[in-house]
């Protein structure tokens, strides 16, 4: 996440708050993130927003109330693409190669093929007090130039120790920028000649988390269509699938039941065989929301049903606006 240093070397002399020390939150991070991930009412219909379990850093904060640099979800880590950039400025992100990408077919009989044959995960036969959640991230938040064309972010790699009354550990590990074209790396770039490197303080290595209520996972269709918040279309389902597997350890029965339960919503198409961010091979589902210009998509694993990645796209034109690549779940009775 961007330290307050490092926000106010991106921005140079267009910081808004340059002159101004960048104080404490005024709610706390999980307050934060609860109010983000709630509904509210856009233009007369509902519209779900991501949910991310990030510490926000009072630099993030400064540059949110400034007019210059906005914050908005941005999807998707990648490799560089062949003859690119190195690593040192930053990748840029690439979408994930479908295998049908043109007029692809209705997901539904695949998802409910594919709930019919997967087997058990590795996590199936563990036990322990802690869900444990291997994760990368990037486009939470995204920093945008003034005229809202270029964009940054750093990805992040974060590891959750969690017990169901919401009580463990997180550690976060900020990575390399991460821009969703060629034109927002150079532009980055550009801005950051003869500035210092930043020197903002970094997060603690352990954050303790707070207790919270964890509702337990059922199978049940109607639960399940219930928390997958299905009556909003597939967009909201897309991201609400996303929140369910970066935060519980999610058994084969519910696995089944949330493929059954995705095949009955109206919108997804089928992929086909892609390969994940990291590598993994998967079958993949899209929505497009052509009414706000963004596409979803969700990456399964082909044996046992796992989420291994989600993204949110923009359509045109095509890039990456955010993604969470699920990298590790397990049970285990020590948190980290």
């Amino acid at each position: 996440m961007f330290g307050a240093e490092r926000t106010r070397t991106l921005l140079g002399p267009a910081d808004p708050a340059r002159n101004v020390a960048a104080g404490q939150p005024l709610v706390s991070a999980r307050e934060l993130i609860d109010r983000a991930g709630a509904t509210e009412l856009v233009a007369g219909r509902r519209r779900v927003h991501p949910t991310r379990r990030l510490v926000l850093a009072a630099g993030t904060l400064a540059v949110a109330v400034g007019a210059v640099a906005v914050l908005q979800p941005f999807d998707g880590p990648a490799p560089d693409a062949p003859g690119g950039p190195g690593t040192a400025a930053g990748l840029v992100l690439v979408p994930v190669a479908y295998q049908f990408d043109a007029d692809p077919p209705a997901a539904g009989p695949q998802l409910r093929m594919l709930a019919d044959k997967i087997k058990d995960a590795a996590y199936d036969h563990q036990s322990g007090r802690y869900m444990y959640h291997h994760t990368k991230l990037w486009g939470d938040p995204v920093m945008t130039s003034a005229d809202g064309r270029h964009h940054v972010a750093f990805a992040s790699e974060t590891k959750v120790w969690q017990a169901a009354d919401g009580t463990g550990n997180q550690v976060s590990t900020q990575l390399e920028p991460q821009y969703p074209d060629q034109e927002s790396r150079d532009y980055w770039q550009r801005e950051s000649i003869g500035r210092p490197a930043a020197t903002g303080t970094p997060a603690p290595d352990v954050i303790p988390l707070s207790p919270e209520e964890l509702r337990p996972l059922s199978a049940d269709p109607s639960e399940l269509r219930e928390r997958l918040k299905v009556e909003y279309g597939a967009g909201a389902a897309s991201k609400w699938v996303g929140t369910l597997y970066g935060r519980y350890v999610v058994p084969r029965a519910t696995r089944a039941a949330v493929l059954r339960v995705l095949a009955d919503v109206p919108g997804f198409r089928w992929r086909g065989q892609v390969t994940d961010r990291a590598g993994r091979h998967g079958l993949a589902v899209t929505f497009d929301d052509r009414e706000h210009d963004q596409q979803s998509l969700l990456i399964f694993d082909p044996k046992t049903g796992e989420l291994l990645a989600d993204e949110l796209l923009t359509l045109s034109p095509v890039r990456i606006s955010s993604y969470q690549v699920i990298l590790d779940a397990a049970w285990t009775n020590q948190p980290g």
